[in-house]
């Protein structure tokens, strides 16, 4: 289940990181789009991310930093791209659920990277310290 748990976290943020490097001219015209310039910079730096942060947490090797790197992402986009408080009334409400659906991933991830700490110190558990 702990695998399919990490794949499922995972998925997204793999799919966008491969898309990123796959459809290099739509990705460059979203970066523009979010006025991210050079648009050949952020592209890449969110693939790196993107594909890192789930590298770490598929793989389950310090879970805890590719969910703080790919929460990081999560926050910098809405910072930088989903500013529904600069936007008027209908591109706000669209922006606005991807801010509410950001927060909810980035959640999950904070609870992937608890359940990963968990899972290291579950054998010590019952064993008890006197």
């Amino acid at each position: 289940m702990w695998f399919i748990v990490r794949c499922l976290i995972t998925f997204l943020f793999l799919s966008s990181g491969f898309a990123k490097l796959l459809d290099v001219e739509g990705s460059f015209a979203e970066m523009r789009a979010a006025n991210l310039n050079p648009a050949w910079f952020y592209n890449y730096a969110s693939a790196l991310v993107l594909l890192t942060g789930s590298y770490f947490i598929l793989f389950n090797r310090h879970v805890w930093l590719g969910a703080a790197m790919l929460s990081a992402f999560l926050l910098l986009t809405i910072i930088f791209v989903h500013q529904f408080w600069n936007m008027s009334a209908s591109a706000a409400k669209i922006s606005l659920y991807f801010v509410l659906e950001h927060l909810a991933v980035i959640g999950g991830l904070i609870s992937i990277a608890m359940l990963s700490i968990y899972r290291q110190h579950l054998p010590s558990l019952g064993q008890g310290d006197s």
